[in-house]
């Protein structure tokens, strides 16, 4: 569905670009479909890298094992990221690359998957997977200009003028400008994450204008509900042993950091915070400074506590959340959190809470974590269900809200 005049307020343009050309696992639908699209990819030489894998909705609902990847990637760099990036499985030739052996503990913020005897399962997760993906060569500079170029076209393809990037890499800033010399149409928004802060502050001189500007920073302060990460009041039914309630990605304290770092020179913060545990982190954080700068963002927010929900209006902070996921996570929710169903996306609590559509409640796919088709948020947030599911398939149906204010999401 293509739409014109829409922000796409949550996206990666290089990664997006970038997955452009991996191996694409979305339409896979058990472990062994996925081998079977690897080996068609391992027929060629080079890496092997893919994206797009959702295992908690496939029929076996696992990944492959470490020797079914070793089979495919016969010596081989192979990462296949699960669909939400905060996941990957990786060949042995990968660990090694990222320094990850079997007797290599848990690195800060990182998970490594283990078999019950203690072996490498090869799948990682968070700062883990972070490691193996960076230790997988980077594209030169002129292949890094092709992903943005096909990133952005493809973008406005689908309607969008206006396209927050949320992890902007130090690079993109002036890429995007020298593209705009090229096109006359598209916006583009960048929050870099606030360790780079500095170095883009320092550039943003050479490169920004009306169409490129910096947007603020971003933290990522849980992980993921696929991956059971993502940081919860209560525990996952399905969660692992020693993280039942999900992995903090940062503390109170840091935190509270953050938003005072960005509050001082400026810029609002945009934070990563998915479980319902983090959402609060975040808003006990801003409550706590009570930053003077606009704009502050509380990314994804698909689990809000009931408690919680006032607080976006009564602090100035924005909702950006991307719907789409939904339909994604279906199964995990309904595996990990049958209890609180009523609390994924409460979109209609924010809005008779008092955040504006367009303005407080702002929409956004994370592309390429999924699709950047609109039409499937606008299905997310009416239907709170796949289109092919039934009415009673609904996931928190009283938090669905009208078509009108879905798309006035997506304008500022």
């Amino acid at each position: 569905m293509a739409v014109s005049g829409l922000r796409e307020a949550h996206a990666h343009i290089f990664a997006h670009g970038r997955a452009l050309d991996m191996v694409d696992l979305s339409a896979c639908r058990s472990s062994g479909e996925m081998i079977d699209a690897l080996c068609e990819r391992a027929s060629r030489p080079g890496d092997i890298l893919a994206h797009g894998a959702r295992p908690e909705a496939w029929s076996d609902a696992r990944w492959p094992t470490i020797e079914q990847i070793e089979r495919v990637a016969g010596g081989r760099v192979l990462a296949a990221w699960c669909f939400d990036y905060h996941a990957l499985i990786a060949s042995r030739a990968a660990l090694t690359a990222a320094g990850l052996r079997e007797d290599s503990p848990d690195p800060p913020g990182g998970i490594l998957g283990r078999e019950p005897d203690g072996s490498l399962s090869g799948v990682v997760y968070e700062n883990a997977a972070s490691m193996v993906w960076h230790a997988v060569p980077e594209p030169d500079a002129d292949e890094r200009r092709r992903c943005v170029k096909r990133s952005v076209e493809a973008l406005s393809a689908l309607g969008y003028v206006e396209v927050h990037d949320l992890k902007a890499p130090t690079w993109l800033g002036p890429a995007l400008a020298e593209l705009c010399q090229e096109r006359s149409q598209g916006h583009f928004v960048l929050w870099p994450l606030l360790d780079n802060l500095d170095e883009v502050m320092a550039t943003r001189g050479a490169w920004e204008s009306g169409r490129v500007r910096l947007g603020g920073a971003k933290i990522f302060v849980d992980g993921t509900l696929n991956s059971r990460t993502a940081w919860m009041l209560h525990p996952f039914i399905n969660g692992r042993r020693e993280h039942p309630c999900g992995t903090p990605m940062m503390t109170s304290g840091q935190i509270e950091a953050a938003v005072r770092r960005c509050d001082e020179v400026g810029v609002p913060l945009a934070a990563h915070a998915i479980g319902d545990g983090a959402v609060r982190a975040v808003l006990d954080a801003i409550e706590k400074v009570r930053p003077r700068t606009a704009g502050f963002r509380i990314e994804h927010c698909e689990v809000i506590d009931e408690g919680d929900v006032p607080r976006f209006a009564e602090l100035g902070v924005i909702a950006s959340v991307q719907p789409c996921h939904l339909l994604y996570d279906i199964e995990a929710l309904r595996r990990g959190l049958p209890g609180r169903l009523d609390r994924v996306m409460p979109l209609r609590d924010l809005i008779d809470s008092g955040l504006q559509p367009g303005v407080g409640l702002i929409f956004g796919s994370d592309v390429p974590i999924v699709r950047a088709d609109a039409g499937d948020s606008i299905q997310a947030a009416v239907h709170r269900r796949r289109a092919e599911m039934g009415v009673e398939e609904a996931v928190g149906a009283g938090q669905a809200i009208g078509e009108d204010e879905a798309w006035a999401c997506f304008r500022g």
